[in-house]
């Protein structure tokens, strides 16, 4: 194919044609064309860009300046319909004369009136197995949203044209059929980091709360199940924790919160409802003309709550949404970087955006801005995905952080923790009973309460507010015992906080008499 060797043009950009492209999209534009001159027939290419980077910009002058340069036909998939009309928009944009291969669409006697289509990959290959129409003249095939990996039954049919490939993260959601398999070579984009160093994404303020999931069961596709997930998220104890985070780091700001099933989802909305605050649910059994509703309402409300299942991690893009909540945990780095994209989007005087981690995912991938080796995960998808990090691992070296603002209620003390296995290991060597270590964490409660509190009510609340460390205490106390059940470990936290109480009793107590 006749690629031009640096093939983008920067006066053509500047010439009105299309839109303005970012610096950081002219390079990868140039490199992207340099790779698919230099390698000519039968090539492959992945390329990679993180969410609100700005991939649609970027291929839709790729389709232009393909079609200049070959005079040859693009043809772009994508895997939902929203996505399809999107990229038709852009390329409109772009002054690519496209058309969108819907399923109302029966034939193509007019595809010579165009330079470029957009389809859905379940559609067209519908209409080229019935042999309804057949593609003429495509040189270059793009991918959206490639590593869905459904492309592939595909392949066939453009066994003559090069494949480009675009994604957010080069990891196939289907682990039987690695990308590595199906792309030639990967180019990696600017990262997370540079784009908001930048100014061109938001910067994440994240706050993630450590949970016991070991109840969650992982499902034939890799990630956890529905059903384990609704069970514990739609727990009264985990609707409060949800409610509370919000209440701490979210209060007044455009929301989305992301659920794994559609009765967690259910109960979010009516836990928000009955708190007061203004909440819609969406999930995909709600219609077209409902989504459409919801959504303008979610985009026109400025402190509105959205909680939803599945349906906004791509194809939605509101830059007004500041605050993202996963309330769900999952295996898939796929999915922690789409759902954190959507709050990504630099507007107006937004440069920065909230995250609520209450499914530990920051604990199993790292920080959404962290530095990741998409040429390592592209090349040994195997490797990654055995070295994420298991639930027992996760809850086994986490350390509990007072927050600041809790910390700010225990000014008066000096210290203020008390490390668990470190006292227990003391105390069996010097031959003590094991649950010893228990009193003395309540002891080194009781003290703190005490020394930041002005009476007994005041001491109760303060003790109160020390719920998740009693939670981390007991469950470090089962770990260092090895073999516990669930309902144990809930008998010792409701066992601890009982016995919390009565110690501060006894001791406002003794200092009244």
């Amino acid at each position: 194919m006749a690629f031009k060797e640096d093939g983008v043009i920067e006066s053509d950009l500047e010439s009105g044609v299309g839109k303005e492209l970012y610096d950081y999209q002219k390079k990868a534009l140039h490199r992207i064309f340099d790779r698919l001159a230099a390698r000519k027939e039968n090539f492959n290419l992945l390329f990679q860009l993180p969410t609100g980077g700005g991939k649609t910009v970027i291929f839709s002058e790729i389709a232009r300046r393909y079609i200049q340069q070959t005079g040859k036909k693009v043809m772009i998939l994508t895997h939902r319909i929203e996505l399809s009309a999107q990229t038709s928009r852009m390329l409109d944009v772009f002054t690519v004369k496209n058309k969108v291969i819907t399923s109302e669409v029966k034939d193509l006697d007019d595809q010579d009136d165009f330079d470029c289509f957009v389809a859905m990959v379940e559609t067209l290959n519908n209409r080229l197995n019935d042999e309804a129409f057949e593609m003429k003249d495509i040189g270059l095939v793009i991918i959206d949203e490639a590593h869905y990996n459904s492309f592939g039954k595909l392949l066939k049919f453009f066994d003559e044209s090069t494949i480009l490939g675009v994604t957010a993260t080069p990891l196939s959601s289907n682990v039987t059929l690695p990308m590595n398999e199906n792309y030639d070579e990967l180019i990696v984009g600017e990262s997370i980091q540079s784009l908001v160093d930048m100014n061109y994404l938001a910067r994440a303020k994240t706050f993630a709360y450590d949970l016991n999931l070991t109840s969650l069961n992982i499902g034939i596709n890799g990630d956890y199940t529905v059903r384990s997930s609704d069970e514990l998220y739609t727990d009264h104890t985990m609707q409060s924790r949800l409610l509370g985070a919000y209440q701490d780091h979210a209060e007044g700001k455009k929301t989305l919160i992301f659920n794994n099933g559609i009765n967690t989802s259910l109960y979010v909305y009516d836990t928000f409802q009955k708190a007061g605050y203004d909440i819609r649910h969406l999930d995909n059994k709600n219609t077209a003309a409902e989504r459409r509703d919801i959504l303008q309402w979610f985009k026109e409300t400025p402190n509105a709550i959205l909680t939803s299942v599945g349906i906004l991690t791509t194809g939605f893009d509101e830059p007004t949404v500041e605050s993202i909540i996963l309330n769900r945990a999952t295996r898939s780095l796929t999915l922690y970087f789409q759902m954190i994209g959507r709050g990504s989007r630099i507007l107006g005087n937004k440069r920065e955006f909230s995250v609520i981690d209450l499914g530990n995912n920051v604990a199993r991938f790292g920080l959404w801005e962290a530095f990741v080796n998409w040429e390592h995960v592209f090349k040994n998808p195997e490797l990654h995905l055995n070295a994420i990090r298991s639930d027992e691992e996760i809850q086994r070296e986490f350390k509990y952080k007072m927050p600041p603002e809790l910390r700010e209620r225990f000014k008066n003390s000096e210290i203020i923790d008390f490390n668990i296995a470190d006292e227990y290991d003391r105390l069996v060597k010097l031959g003590e009973r094991p649950k010893a270590v228990i009193d003395l964490s309540v002891d080194q409660h009781v003290k703190i309460c005490v020394e930041n509190a002005e009476d007994l009510w005041d001491a109760k609340e303060l003790a109160g507010l020390l719920g998740d460390e009693i939670e981390y205490r007991a469950r470090k106390y089962s770990h260092c015992l090895a073999s516990t059940t669930k309902n144990y470990v809930s008998w010792l936290q409701d066992e601890y906080k009982r016995k919390l109480n009565v110690r501060l009793i006894q001791e406002y107590t003794l200092v009244n008499n």
